[in-house]
């Protein structure tokens, strides 16, 4: 079947995008004619990744010292390290702008609006940085930050990494175990915090879990306190962080560290044992977040770049690197629908964002309302980049209907562990409902199937990555044997990067996402991916969301799907014929369902996604470990619950 193409740029849009100025510098270095094509670019950059990075570097202007070896040769994957004798500063290359343009936009929950321009960022980052480095902190020491996504958040995590130290945050909705689990695998020394945030109307006190924080994360001896709302100022015993900006001297020295030195930790879900902590390294993330923002979603010098997302995902990382294009960031912290459906859609309007940055499940959900977005200007919104979970066609459709008609929406999928994505938008090829555009630039992915071969003629099997790449993890921590990162990635195929995503290739070039590896169904030892069902299911008025796994029974494996029905809605004998029916037809008799029940509440991540594996091991009569990842565990009990 061929997907429904949903737009194209224009040719004006094309020759002034950044992903053509880069091949127009390779092209005449090369000698190679790209025409426009993409495919031919990436294919290029694959071949020649040496070049391609090295070229990457100099048109991105990234500040540092560059070095003479792009890649060591390394027989074992992830032992390879890109730009081993260059160096630079992370922060430098986020605060080479220091004039009075506006840097970073805040939206609260509650009307809270504020905004800082980059020489003060710039000023307010060198007082903390001159702070830390006074109180005795050292090149790795540990930094964690448990706060809301606010200005005072980016400005820690900045001065963080300007001083060599190496940040790790998660935000306040972790309970305090969820909060343990991952600090004290890493033994901070400094913790930053906020007094209290809002999230769907509700004030949520933070000062009242330190005590308890402090009791189980002895390595750390300093508390930084910075306030919700500047106008109400909170008492309490920690450092003040204000009183820091009024009083610390600023430290004006940029060192320069090694490209692999790191930055920060970022969290394993923790859904299926304790959370592993990934190290990213400076210019690792710093290369690669720049390649997608500047070359794939063409973010340029003094647009505004939005994503919702909290201190605990990795697009909060990924975002922040838009600073080094030069674009200002737009935060919010709070839910994307209180007061109202209008929240995001108004602020994106009042700030005439350039990119627009969400989970694929929001989308989903405004669709499901039959939101309409006409009353507000979007004129200057570029694109929509959608991850998360995949996007299904309806609701590409969706968005071009009832947000914005000429818009580039950009399906991304990649994840934390490389801090990026692995194959996202770009403004050359044509955008089709449901598919994502194309791979990204440098990094060589495939499809393979269980024996590790590669998969021709557009069939379905496991994303891989078949050579090394900047944004890999630096290390797991306190991985001393190298046993987590190697069965993280390597356990499936020898020395090729496993990533588990059910994928396939299009017709287009582009690629479709089927859900998690570990989630596929198998019924009669047929891999179905749990999108396929998704998308049929949740085109009934009836149903709001719905969660599909797959159960042992009699030697075999059954598929149980559960919906979550509209308010007022029945689950009766006739809705379950018409889902099975339109499953039947749309996929294949094996995708239809032995059971569909309706519940409660679908669990799901603190970012949003759902979480089949738990439910799955639920049902098979597994033990859960970790339920902290969890941004409702309470949904838990209706499936421990069920007899089926």
């Amino acid at each position: 079947m061929q997907n429904k193409l949903l737009w194209n740029a224009d040719i004006k849009r094309k020759k002034n995008s950044n992903l053509k100025k880069f091949s127009e510098k390779i092209s005449q270095k090369y000698k190679i004619n790209f025409n426009d094509d993409f495919t031919k670019l990436y294919n290029w950059s694959i071949r020649n990744p040496e070049n391609f990075w090295k070229e990457f570097w100099d048109y991105s202007q990234i500040i540092g010292s560059k070095g003479d070896e792009v890649i060591t040769k390394n027989k074992i994957f992830y032992k390879n390290l890109f730009f081993k004798n260059s160096k630079l500063n992370f922060t430098e290359n986020l605060l080479f702008k220091s004039n009075d343009d506006i840097a970073i936009y805040s939206l609260k929950e509650g009307g809270i609006n504020e905004k800082i321009t980059w020489k003060q960022l710039r000023e307010n980052v060198c007082k903390i940085s001159y702070f830390l480095k006074k109180i005795g902190l050292n090149k790795n020491d540990r930094v964690a930050g448990y706060v809301p996504n606010t200005i005072e958040s980016v400005e820690s995590f900045l001065a963080v990494a300007k001083n060599g130290y190496i940040w790790s945050s998660c935000s306040p909705d972790f309970g305090i175990q969820g909060l343990v689990d991952r600090f004290k695998q890493i033994d901070p020394k400094v913790l930053f915090t906020c007094d209290y945030y809002f999230y769907n109307g509700k004030k949520i006190n933070i000062l009242d879990r330190i005590p308890e924080i402090l009791k189980e994360i002895p390595s750390i001896k300093k508390v930084i306190v910075f306030n919700y709302n500047s106008k109400q100022i909170t008492n309490h015993d920690y450092d003040k962080f204000n009183e820091i900006l009024n009083t610390s001297k600023e430290d004006n020295n940029f060192e320069k560290f090694d490209f692999n030195h790191p930055v920060y930790i970022l969290y394993s879900s923790g859904t299926t044992g304790a959370p592993k902590c990934i190290v990213h390294g400076a210019g690792n993330a710093l290369i690669e977040q720049k390649k997608e923002l500047s070359i794939h979603c063409d973010v340029k010098e003094n647009d505004r770049v939005f994503y919702f997302t909290t201190t605990g995902w990795m697009m909060w990382n990924w975002q922040i690197a838009a600073l080094s294009c030069g674009a200002s960031i737009c935060l919010y912290d709070g839910s994307p629908f209180y007061p109202n459906l209008n929240v995001l859609i108004e602020y994106c309007s009042k700030n005439q964002f350039t990119l627009f940055g969400v989970g694929a499940k929001y989308i989903d959900y405004l669709k499901n309302k039959k939101y309409n977005a006409s009353e507000f200007d979007l004129s200057n919104l570029k694109t929509i980049t959608s991850t998360g979970s995949p996007l299904v066609s309806e609701s590409f459709e969706y968005v071009y209907k009832n947000i914005k008609k000429d818009v580039h929406l950009s399906s991304i999928s990649g994840g934390t562990d490389m801090v990026g994505c692995l194959v996202i938008g770009n403004i050359f090829q044509s955008v089709y409902a449901g598919e994502i555009q194309g791979p990204s630039l440098g990094i060589e992915i495939d499809i393979f199937d269980e024996n590790g071969n590669s998969i021709s003629n557009y069939g379905k099997g496991e994303l891989v990555v078949k050579q090394p790449f900047p944004s890999m993890p630096v290390k797991f921590w306190n991985d001393f044997n190298e046993s987590k990162i190697k069965s993280a990635y390597f356990k499936k195929y020898n020395n090729i990067w496993h990533h588990g995503d059910y994928i396939q290739k299009t017709k287009n070039d582009g690629y479709l996402i089927y859900g998690r590896s570990d989630a596929t169904l198998n019924p009669g030892g047929v891999r179905i991916g749990t999108a396929e069902i998704y998308r049929q299911v949740e085109s009934f008025d009836e149903v709001d969301e719905s969660i599909v796994i797959g159960q042992n029974y009699n030697d075999d494996i059954r598929i149980v799907l559960f919906v979550k029905l509209k308010e007022k809605m029945i689950l009766s004998d006739k809705l379950i014929q018409s889902i099975k029916l339109k499953i039947k037809e749309s996929c294949s008799p094996r995708h239809v369902p032995s059971i569909i029940k309706d519940c409660p509440d679908i669990p799901r991540t603190k970012s949003g996604k759902i979480v089949e594996i738990v439910v799955k091991k639920i049902l098979n009569k597994e033990n859960i470990t970790n339920t902290e990842s969890l941004a409702n565990p309470e949904t838990l009990e209706f499936f421990k619950n069920l007899t089926i």
